[in-house]
């Protein structure tokens, strides 16, 4: 992989550096936040106009083929915006699924609404203990019964793209959000994104509503979440990147005993600490984009666990170094801090 940026990389990380500082601010992302809905329609919608959301779907269904060098940059991008919109949810993991595993006429019929911004997908992994998902076939359909938890922006999707361990495999199931059956308790998580609860009661759909017919999509599925697992390495490197950028500003200004505290070594070496963490995650980043795209999982599992535990011991030592201001919601800081470890929990549910 070449480490360089390309020309139209830049071009594309640049417009998404203007899109944060003009279009989507601290205050208009806390509003956004506060919504209703959890996320803002009309920032996804420039997202989709920019080609962000089309980046990492195929050419022949709306997208751009983009691969882990293209991906890179953009997560950082998003990391270091604090984006509240269900990127990962949609344009890597349920879309990314569908791309890998579903049949010419589910690609055809999925991706380019996503690929246009029109529509939100979920991936509904993690089953509820002692409530994992049942699937039963009649040849006309399937019913589905089981709860999922932690569904990321599942109450904001279109779509639940719904996984179950099926005969010693996995099958997934494209469900409307909205079908007789479904009940999603929507919640904020820490960080101000969008968690859910999915309950499945007799849900049933077409026979159509497999993802890739009758075929056993595990192999599709780790890929996927090698995909995601690797995203959200790069954006952890965004937020931390921030983080140090927001902790040295602070050190510099903020006086004690009649000078900036930065001028103190031993804050001076917990500084250069963080920069360390950050750098040598933006390393292992670039390796899991690597090795996802290689189908090395193992090493993909590697570099995400240490991106995770780097990510929670910059958000800690940018809390401390602010003290009690490092907590408080005024800050950005503390808003990357509580990014930096959710990303750390979804890391661990990918990897």
């Amino acid at each position: 992989m070449n480490f360089s940026l390309t020309e139209e990389q830049q071009l594309l990380a640049d417009s998404l550096a203007r899109f944060f500082e003009r279009d989507y601010t601290f205050e208009k992302r806390r509003a956004i936040q506060k919504s209703p809905e959890g996320f803002g329609r009309d920032a996804w919608a420039q997202l989709a106009e920019m080609g962000i959301v089309a980046l990492p779907l195929p050419a022949d269904h709306g997208g751009f083929g983009g691969g882990a060098a293209d991906m890179l940059p953009v997560m950082k991008a998003l990391g270091a915006g604090l984006l509240t919109e269900p990127y990962l949810a949609t344009a890597i993991l349920g879309a990314g699924l569908i791309a890998r595993a579903g049949t010419a006429e589910q690609k055809a019929s999925v991706l380019p609404g996503v690929a246009e911004g029109k529509r939100v997908l979920a991936l509904a992994l993690r089953d509820a203990e002692g409530a994992a998902v049942k699937v039963a076939g009649d040849g006309k359909g399937w019913t589905l019964d089981g709860k999922k938890r932690v569904v990321l922006h599942g109450g904001q999707a279109d779509t639940l793209v719904v996984v179950a361990a099926v005969g010693g495999g996995h099958a997934a199931f494209l469900v409307d959000r909205k079908t007789p059956g479904v009940t999603v308790r929507d919640y904020r998580t820490i960080d101000g994104l969008r968690g859910a609860d999915v309950t499945l009661a007799g849900v049933k759909v077409a026979a159509d509503s497999r993802v890739g017919g009758d075929a056993d999509v595990t192999k599709a599925l780790r890929a996927t979440l090698d995909a995601g697992a690797a995203a959200l390495c790069a954006e952890a490197v965004g937020v931390m990147e921030q983080l140090n950028t927001l902790t040295l500003d602070y050190i510099k200004t903020r006086q004690q005993f009649g000078q900036p505290i930065g001028r103190f070594q031993v804050l001076q070496h917990r500084a250069v600490d963080m920069f360390i963490s950050a750098e040598q995650s933006k390393s292992m980043a670039y390796l899991a984009g690597m090795r996802a795209e290689a189908g090395d999982s193992a090493a993909v599992a590697g570099a995400a666990r240490y991106v995770a535990r780097e990510g929670r011991k910059v958000a800690k030592e940018a809390i401390q170094l602010h003290g009690g201001m490092g907590v408080t919601n005024e800050l950005p800081a503390a808003h990357y801090a509580k990014r930096a470890t959710m990303i750390g929990f979804w890391l661990d549910q990918l990897a």
